[in-house]
């Protein structure tokens, strides 16, 4: 009897400091797998925009051809192939072969205004010639929750990452 009073609690204790590291380490996978999850996408997204370009090149722009995007297409093109991932916090910039660049800083900013009438990839320099690489990057800036946890933290403040992803493409029609 006296035994059993002197281990009173300790399993309490045992669950504590066990129970602490189990939940950290369960928040740390599921914060982990997000963020590989938001890469993935936004460098799925960053190859269907960039292909999707590459195929309505200099022949789209032809005289009798209706084909031509711009870069308001492009960019919704972007974020219907990046679900889950937040247009305000994506930059993506359009670099054509020559270096010319179109930054859509952030995302959202591309839908509307001078974006739906800038042809893209421009015809200035050549750069919309079969054989000519255009190249789609996007940035994600990911927030990360884990910082919420660390202990002595005055102000909750989120860890805060940025995800690159880019894809080259030719030019093909």
């Amino acid at each position: 009897m006296q035994r059993r009073q002197q281990q009173r609690g300790s399993s309490m204790v045992e669950f504590t400091l066990a129970g602490v590291a189990a939940i950290f380490i369960l928040i740390s996978t599921f914060q982990l797998a997000i963020g590989m999850w938001n890469y993935h996408t936004l460098a799925y997204a960053a190859h269907e925009a960039s292909r999707y370009a590459a195929v309505h090149g200099y022949g789209c722009t032809e005289p009798g051809n209706t084909c031509s995007i711009h870069v308001s297409d492009i960019a919704t093109k972007f974020k219907t192939s990046a679900i889950g991932v937040p247009d305000s916090q994506v930059i993506v910039t359009l670099t054509t072969d020559s270096g010319a660049a179109t930054s859509c800083n952030p995302l959202n900013t591309c839908y509307s205004g001078a974006s739906t009438t800038t042809v893209w990839p421009p015809s200035t320099n050549n750069d919309n010639f079969v054989g000519r690489k255009i190249k789609v990057s996007a940035t994600y800036h990911f927030t990360n929750a884990m910082a919420f946890l660390w202990p002595g933290a005055r102000k909750v403040a989120f860890g805060q990452v940025w995800l690159p992803a880019s894809s080259t493409q030719t030019i093909l029609f």
